[in-house]
């Protein structure tokens, strides 16, 4: 493998985790009680709990895109969010948060698979496995801010891992 394949698989790996830019994925959920995910506070729209199945909603749309797939586009936004406000216990949660890890190292692999360049039509539009991977990286980056807003918010952050201060 030559380094500039080696160097590219790096920054879209980090780039899905969110390492080296801001918090790490990971991170983001770690220590979080349960009960907390899935408060909405001062009238935002999503709890944590909400924007990480959305998250998940759209990792795994990409997986099925880059292996192959034609994952249908929801007709409309609420489509792309599943399940509840709040996990019914800590067992779902952990599941669900277990969940990330296990998607962000599918993708990682996915994303060390194939021609990163090969253009494919998709909704009408033509996107290649690159660009795929980075529109995932930036749509995570995005909510990553916003678990770590409304962890601020609610007075759980930073994790038990602690956060890095410049």
């Amino acid at each position: 493998m030559n380094s500039d394949r080696r160097a590219l698989e790096k920054i879209v790996s980090h780039a899905l985790s969110g390492k080296g830019a801001h918090v790490e994925a990971h991170s983001a959920f770690e220590g979080l009680d349960w009960k907390l995910a899935g408060i909405c506070p001062g009238g935002v729209q999503h709890s944590i709990f909400q924007l990480l199945n959305h998250m998940l909603y759209w990792q795994e749309w990409v997986m099925k895109w880059l292996d192959g797939e034609e994952p249908p586009i929801p007709e409309h936004a609420s489509g792309s969010w599943p399940g509840s406000v709040s996990p019914s216990n800590e067992e779902e949660w952990e599941r669900v948060v277990g969940r990330l890890g296990t998607v962000l190292d599918e993708l990682s692999a996915r994303s060390r698979e194939g021609d990163l360049f090969s253009m494919r039509l998709s909704a009408g539009t033509e996107e290649s496995r690159l660009g795929m991977l980075h529109t995932i990286g930036s749509h995570n980056s995005y909510h990553l801010g916003q678990v770590v807003l409304l962890r601020q918010m609610l007075g759980a952050w930073p994790p038990p891992s602690g956060w890095l201060t410049w």
